[in-house]
């Protein structure tokens, strides 16, 4: 059996008492680095997660008679690997974990719902900037080429008015979560960051 199983934002305080006996029982964990280090010691086997995710289901028709461990970061449907490897893999041989997702975390941390909330990504694509700008609430996932400085530039570019909560390094020690208006987002580098947009109109 496959386990795509949500590791949470981060923190492993987060883990399902579920993924934590999957981990306990699965012969091998499949993750980043990153994530492998996060949920250490384990006695199960490690594959690094392949750079192409042909090559992971591959490795995974290789081994699907083995109890395996598919770590990803939040909820593994909500931009994760989860879609992706039920497309590829027998239906009835995967589970999806669910998680906690990143942008669940930072709602609940700045003690505003999900109600309505527009989900999107910048993770490797352009959203419809245009269409993600008529709602009252959006939560982005986001990477390095489009982070909060060049959303924030996109809202300006529009002559709208939002307000941008950024959450870095989510439930993590480092953890930071700025709220600014557009104009005043700095452009610099964030780390593992979650944008939350707020028409306050």
């Amino acid at each position: 059996m496959i386990s795509v199983v949500g590791l949470g934002p981060g923190s492993t305080d987060y883990l399902t008492p579920l993924a934590k006996r999957l981990l306990d029982e699965c012969d091998y964990v499949v993750g980043s680095t990153r994530q492998l280090e996060a949920i250490a010691p384990h006695n199960a086997k490690e594959h690094l997660l392949d750079k192409k995710l042909a090559d992971l289901i591959v490795w995974l028709k290789q081994n699907q008679a083995l109890s395996v461990v598919v770590l990803a970061s939040g909820d593994p449907m909500l931009y994760g690997l989860g879609k992706y490897i039920r497309q590829q893999m027998p239906q009835d041989n995967v589970q999806i974990v669910s998680g906690i997702s990143s942008i669940q975390y930072l709602f609940s941390r700045i003690g505003l719902d999900m109600n309505d909330v527009y989900l999107t990504s910048s993770h490797g694509k352009t959203p419809d900037f245009d269409f993600m700008l008529q709602h009252p609430k959006v939560a982005l996932v986001t990477d390095e080429k489009l982070g909060p400085y060049q959303i924030a530039q996109e809202i300006i570019k529009r002559g709208f008015q939002r307000k941008l909560v950024i959450g870095e390094n989510l439930s993590y020690p480092n953890e930071c979560i700025t709220q600014s208006q557009a104009s005043e987002v700095v452009d610099k580098t964030y780390q593992m960051n979650v944008v939350v947009i707020i028409d306050e109109r």
